[in-house]
């Protein structure tokens, strides 16, 4: 039984990254694509366009990071092996 839940903890671990990593991604690139655009229609505010950009990357980052937790938690932190 315990490598039953051992083999589920990986796979679950795996998914927990993959579509944690999904979200931030395609919004990272449409963030990235919004950035391009408003450069290209308003160069005077290249300073005020980066900031913000840099702000959203390290949200969105950060979903990521928790889904990175939520993994190394199902692998080395999982309560139900014993």
């Amino acid at each position: 039984m315990d490598s039953i839940i051992a083999a589920a903890s990986v796979l679950a671990a795996g998914l927990a990254v993959g579509l944690a990593s999904i979200g931030p991604g395609i919004g990272q690139g449409n963030a990235a694509a919004s950035a391009v655009e408003g450069l290209s229609r308003q160069p005077e505010a290249e300073n005020q366009i980066r900031s913000v950009l840099l702000l959203s990357f390290a949200f969105m980052e950060s979903l990521t990071i928790y889904g990175l937790v939520v993994a190394l938690a199902l692998l080395f932190a999982n309560p139900f092996l014993t």
